[in-house]
């Protein structure tokens, strides 16, 4: 624990101009991110007493080891500036909403030639336009199937629009009229294109216009006595308004407004958002969130409002935005969604008529939520307490093992040796830290041997981020070569290079001393090597941060080898154990007999899922590396050829065996080949080509290689 006063800034040193400001602990990792439109007074808070200061807010300034400001011209650019760092930081200080569950979206994607309407879930796409969420899938396909009579938009994959094209016959609903069928030629790209953006205007609110004109065709067709043309406009009515009924009006000034209701107690929060577009309800949506720092309900709205439209432009951002609570600054965020929108935005507290009404109504949501939230996580909390405990008492630790790691070895038959690494944190899995390996050190079967070489490398990564930012001292251990731990120079080679990582992520870890920064007047660039990680970045580092426990999936040969790699790099505060899967026997270094734990304890249950887990994932890489090898091509070896002029030559000839035949000056035709690497192209066919056809010996019939992705 830090004492604040180490790294007070000078009284003056601050400036009183508007910023934001960042708190990093003893490993440079940005804990905290905060603005202020006076950051003399705002940094100046946080260095009182102890004692007056929030017991969240005295945990973070404990925590912390520095303290650093960027000065910005207004509250908008530090608006702006403080939802970039959160984001790009995840400082774990900072109030993080989190979805309550994967809501599904009504995704138009207009980027394409032919847009496509089908259900989307997760991150957003560029060039996709979203309605929604829903609250089910189910809910979307109904909506979605009474409005293709009307709007017979492309609702196909990509693999049945290109076998329809290539067939020249159009699926099912191209058939009965739910699809215009561009697929076949029926509408133009054009055409087609007109049809999504109608889809898509009547979506976003604008159906009376819409719905008035097909009455009007319908009048003058019954008129003039086009009576089947007139029933099929009465009923792309009546579908158009069951659409409309299935959500209702609730404000019938045809409104565009989002409503944020906030329910919370002293240690948590849930946000629940309606989603309002042409005065109907048309998604609904809610977030949880843990109360780490000091925060009313004014700084929860402003971290929702961050969160919520920090990656919004356009209509995305509606005209107005009702709160519970005004944010600290609601010119500056006011302002700030302005910017987004491309207009005026109104932020304000409903205070009476059907606005307030509705927002009673999401504030009523949004206690629901937090009420089954706490439910559902206070069970889940006890669980997993009571299974580190008895993993700590069982294996003889000071303490429950907060950060465990597990490794496991994959192989196909001695080809493709691959392991993995997955972690989990307080007894949930933490997929952002996940790493796999690939066995370099030799070939063949041997998983002792294996799991040592990948202990080995993870835990040299470690000590390297110790000794890169001055934490460890080196003293290579009795009877050790003094090279195996002589840092990075002598860790350089292959064995060492490391796995290729799935996504960065932090973990908490011990207090490690690290010099004190009181000021950075500007954010700093790129630096010039991207391959060596900076010392103030503030980044998750990778290997940087220990487990308390490691756990291999394996008995007692895999166990020692894991102890035995910990014990050569001189490390000696990490526990080992492994899990045999014969009968789920737990192992420990040294030791001839295992630890057996109950079938019923819970402890055995969450290192079962953990082993699961890293077989899991180590599987899952491994096929991926036969695939890969399985669908190899002789083109892959060319040197300088990138994909896409091998698929350039593929498309050319149409298949390798074709490219094989041309000469050098027939693939010198194609675009952007040179004749260097035409020849390139020749040799490496010549060298791999096969001595005779290949024969079926089931059947006896010649193989044709007429593949373009193998030979």
């Amino acid at each position: 624990m830090a004492d604040p006063s180490s790294y007070r800034p000078k009284p003056g040193q601050i400036p009183d101009s508007p910023g934001v400001y960042k708190f990093r602990d003893e490993h440079r990792r940005v804990i905290y991110v905060g603005k202020a439109k006076n950051l003399r007074q705002r940094v100046a808070n946080y260095f009182q007493d102890l004692a007056n200061l929030h017991p969240r807010t005295r945990t973070m300034v404990t925590t912390a080891a520095s303290v650093e400001w960027t000065v910005v011209s207004t509250e908008v650019e530090a608006l702006q500036l403080e939802y970039s760092w959160i984001k790009e930081f995840d400082p774990r200080f900072n109030v993080k909403y989190r979805d309550d569950k994967s809501y599904p979206y009504l995704a138009v994607t207009l980027g394409e030639e032919f847009p496509r309407v089908q259900v989307m879930r997760g991150a957003k796409k560029k060039g996709v336009r979203y309605f929604g969420p829903y609250g089910h899938a189910w809910a979307i396909r109904e909506t979605v199937d009474l409005m293709l009579r009307v709007f017979p938009v492309r609702t196909c994959s990509a693999g049945v629009f290109k076998n329809a094209e290539r067939t020249g016959r159009p699926c099912l609903l191209g058939y009965i009229g739910k699809c215009s069928a561009p697929c076949v030629g029926r509408v133009t790209p054009e055409e087609h294109r007109e049809l999504a953006e109608d889809f898509c205007d009547f979506m976003a609110g604008r159906t009376g216009a819409y719905i008035r004109r097909l009455e009007k065709d319908m009048t003058r067709a019954a008129e003039e006595m086009e009576y089947e043309r007139a029933a099929r406009l009465r009923d792309d009515v009546g579908a158009l308004k069951r659409a409309m009924e299935k959500s209702a009006v609730v404000l019938a000034d045809a409104t565009d407004a989002d409503l944020i209701a906030v329910a919370e107690d002293e240690l948590e929060a849930a946000l629940q958002i309606f989603h309002v577009r042409g005065g109907r309800v048309r998604g609904q949506r809610g977030w949880v969130t843990d109360k780490v720092e000091a925060v009313d309900t004014s700084g929860l709205v402003e971290h929702a409002l961050q969160q919520l439209y920090g990656e919004e432009r356009g209509d995305a951002v509606p005209k107005e935005v009702l709160v519970p609570a005004l944010p600290e600054d609601p010119e500056a965020v006011s302002q700030w969604l302005a910017e987004r929108r491309g207009s005026q935005v109104s932020l304000r507290i409903p205070q009476r008529g059907d606005k307030k009404d509705l927002m009673a109504t999401v504030q009523r949501n949004a206690q629901q939520a937090l009420g089954l939230h706490k439910t559902k996580r206070a069970s889940d909390l006890t669980t997993r307490s009571r299974a580190l405990e008895e993993i700590a008492e069982a294996l003889g630790l000071d303490a429950a093992p907060l950060r465990i790691e597990c490794y496991d070895v994959s192989h196909l038959q001695g080809d493709d040796v691959v392991a993995s690494m997955v972690v989990f944190e307080d007894g949930l899995a933490r997929k952002s830290e996940y790493r796999r390996f690939q066995i370099k050190g030799f070939e063949g079967q041997d998983d002792v041997r294996s799991m040592h070489e990948v202990i080995g490398r993870r835990f040299k990564r470690y000590l390297q981020e110790k000794e890169r930012t001055g934490e460890w001292e080196e003293r290579p251990p009795a009877g050790s070569d003094p090279a195996a731990t002589a840092g990075p120079a002598a860790t350089a080679g292959p064995a060492a290079a490391g796995p290729a990582p799935t996504g960065p992520g932090p973990a908490p870890t011990g207090p490690v001393p690290a010099p004190a920064v009181a000021a950075a007047p500007a954010v700093a660039a790129a630096p010039d090597d991207a391959t060596e990680p900076r010392e103030d970045d503030g980044r998750p580092k990778r290997f940087a941060y220990p487990p308390q426990l490691v756990v291999v999936d394996g008995g007692q040969p895999q166990v020692a080898a894991a102890q035995r790699a910990l014990d050569e790099l001189g490390i000696d505060d990490i526990a080992v154990c492994g899990l045999a899967k014969r009968l789920e026997e737990v192992w420990l270094p040294h030791d001839d007999d295992p630890v057996v734990l109950p079938r019923s304890s819970e402890g055995l249950y969450l290192l079962q899922r953990i082993r699961d887990e890293a077989h899991r994932f180590a599987i899952t890489y491994q096929r991926a590396k036969r695939a890969k090898r399985i669908r190899s091509s002789p083109l892959d070896d060319v040197a300088g050829l990138g994909e896409t002029r091998k698929q350039a030559l593929i498309k050319h000839f149409g298949s390798v065996k074709k490219l094989r035949q041309a000469t050098i000056d027939e693939i010198c035709e194609v675009p952007g080949v040179g004749r260097r690497t035409a020849e390139s192209v020749a040799a490496a066919l010549a060298a791999t080509a096969p001595a005779g056809p290949a024969v079926n010996t089931a059947t006896g019939e010649i193989i044709e290689e007429d593949d373009g992705g193998s030979s």
